[in-house]
């Protein structure tokens, strides 16, 4: 009960909160750039406003702390941990939005920076999480029921690269209005629904019903022509927050299920690159990452969105279907 409780105020909270946010950003002149490497149709976006992700960072933040209260007084603050470190880096796409908008072009931090800003803050979270006793160095293997024992140094490795490359992944996703939003929620919903099936992971479920309430909210200034866009202070919180669910399950390879998308979006931009270098000049799709392929293909912004979503959620229930049976005695 909670956890739906948590959808409807988050989505109550970060619908009102972009009520205030839309008009003060505009005001702000705070407005995307548009990289010219990408589909000239695109351009006509120039100019609106960017880091929308605040409404539903702060309808997520309230939902959390106003339902968890009863478990923090417990001595869970899983849901916290989250939020902490998601917000971490959302404070690091905050920061490279700003330097977009101060420079009105396409380009903030460096990528060094953000590499190095985003693995320390993955390190630092996986040790606070081990400490804690909320993360194994065991990969827990979906549908084998079985987990893989690793040295703590050689997950540790191994997991900061994998949060780094999620995070990045939802970054690139969020190319289309309402794409990275509407593809997350899925995403969101089976986190919630893993939080309710288990019982003892409830924070987690909350923070789940409150991601999926906070962007359906911002749907409703996001979805195609968009109003605002989330910007990397968005994307980058949602990707710190479903990598973060992930080793807060400790279940961290139920990622390659849940986070498909991303991983074909990513893939597509590495293929491209490689097969342009391989062949000098030649391009294996005909633009990356991946929506934008389709886009140019003649697919309408709608159905790339509507396609995409639909492949996450039937890879969200086969992840369900895989981790369901983990703490059946």
């Amino acid at each position: 009960m909670k956890i739906i409780l948590a959808a409807v105020i988050s989505f109550v909270i970060s619908a009102v909160a972009g009520k205030l946010l839309l008009p003060a950003l505009v005001k702000l002149k705070v407005g995307q750039s548009i990289k010219e490497i990408g589909p000239t149709w695109h351009m006509n976006k120039q100019g609106t406003p960017t880091m929308g992700g605040l409404m539903f960072i702060i309808g997520i933040f309230i939902t959390i702390f106003v339902l968890g209260w009863q478990g923090m007084l417990a001595g869970d603050y899983s849901h916290l941990y989250v939020f902490g470190f998601a917000l971490v880096f959302g404070v690091i796409g905050y920061i490279d939005d700003y330097q977009k908008v101060k420079r009105k072009q396409n380009t903030g931090l460096t990528s060094r920076q953000k590499f190095l800003l985003q693995l320390a803050a993955a390190v630092a979270f996986l040790c606070l999480m081990r400490f804690e006793g909320m993360l194994s160095p065991n990969l827990y293997i979906p549908f084998l029921q079985t987990e893989l024992v690793l040295n703590w140094v050689v997950y540790l490795i191994f997991a900061a690269f994998v949060i780094v490359g999620t995070v990045n992944s939802v970054n690139i996703t969020d190319g289309l209005d309402g794409l990275s939003s509407s593809v997350t929620v899925p995403v969101a919903l089976f986190f919630a629904v893993m939080g309710g099936y288990w019982g003892h992971y409830e924070q987690l479920g909350i923070f789940g019903g409150a991601m999926v309430g906070g962007l359906f909210a911002f749907l409703i200034y996001n979805h195609y022509p968009a109003k605002v866009f989330m910007g990397d202070t968005g994307s980058l919180f949602l990707g710190g927050a479903v990598a973060a669910l992930a080793f807060a399950y400790d279940m961290p390879l139920v990622l390659i299920l849940v986070g498909i998308v991303y991983i074909c979006e990513t893939m597509s931009d590495i293929i491209q690159v490689g097969y342009f270098k391989l062949t000098h000049g030649k391009r294996f799709f005909k633009m990356a990452p991946l929506h934008h392929h389709f886009e140019m293909c003649g697919w309408k912004e709608t159905k790339v969105v509507a396609v995409f979503t639909t492949v996450s959620a039937i890879f969200c229930v086969l992840a369900f279907l895989g981790v369901m049976g983990r703490y059946v005695a």
